[in-house]
């Protein structure tokens, strides 16, 4: 629920999906996140206060993130057992179709939304596709990070994927970041619960098990990404989210002179 500018990270992975084209959406909470479920419900009292205010763009904006009736449920993961064991937890939503994974921490700017560039990439390989970015080696051990075959413009074959490797260990510096487009059978992998990294059931050991019996990519997407749950890359977001929009953009850009020449 953190904000960046003026709408909370949950929101802008909705908006990226809905930009895709997806149309149903599974949320995995936990214990004392209610606030995520009830940002997407009808403020029947605030729309009143704003109408009688007059602040229709406020009132505008609220009413273009309305989902549609049914479109959006949630599922609980009772113990925080890794990502592969949230994703798990979604299996009845997911049933044999394949999926796209969002993680509202990472959050893209992009002329083509990131998920929707896999979205074109899935449809042209058929199978999975994870975004992916190069970081610093000495960064590597916070990713799952890609062994790559053979590149094609912007889509790289993955041969293998490590999570969390030791950077010594670490078979390259492409690293996976919070966009994926699965097959469905990566569900039968992760029902075995097999322990990882953290001790966690971790996505991307479920995901290497995919690894040759169907296409798998890796895709150097278009866009910047921001890190959200770092403090500085937070604050990065903020700025240029802000900068990008016209009715801040030449204010931040004042005051960000003002800083530089101080």
């Amino acid at each position: 629920m953190l904000p960046v500018v003026d709408k909370p990270l949950i929101q802008y992975a909705i908006d990226e999906a809905r930009a895709a084209g997806i149309e149903q959406f599974c949320m995995v909470t936990g214990r004392g996140k209610t606030a995520l479920i009830d940002h997407f419900d009808i403020a029947f009292e605030l729309e009143a206060t704003l109408a009688e205010r007059g602040k229709q763009d406020a009132l505008d904006m609220l009413h273009e993130e309305v989902m549609e009736p049914g479109s959006i449920v949630t599922v609980r993961q009772q113990v925080p057992l890794g990502l592969g064991h949230a994703i798990w937890c979604a299996r009845a939503f997911i049933g044999d179709d394949p999926f796209a994974i969002l993680l509202p921490d990472d959050l893209v700017l992009s002329q083509t939304p990131c998920l929707g560039q896999l979205a074109d990439a899935y449809r042209a390989t058929g199978g999975n596709v994870v975004a992916v970015e190069e970081v610093p080696m000495e960064q590597v051990h916070r990713y799952g990070v890609l062994k790559t075959g053979a590149t094609e413009r912007n889509l790289v074959e993955v041969k293998g994927l490590v999570e969390k490797p030791k950077r010594e260990e670490a078979p390259s510096n492409l690293s996976i970041i919070g966009r994926y487009v699965l097959l469905p059978e990566v569900i039968g992998h992760l029902a075995r619960m097999e322990r990882g990294a953290g001790n966690e059931v971790q996505l991307t050991d479920a995901m290497a098990k995919m690894i040759g019996a169907a296409p798998f990519h890796g895709l150097k997407f278009e866009g910047r990404r921001f890190d959200c749950g770092d403090k500085a890359g937070y604050l990065e977001a903020q700025i240029a989210f802000g900068l990008v929009r016209p009715d801040l953009g030449p204010s931040i850009r004042h005051f960000l002179k003002a800083y530089s020449d101080a």
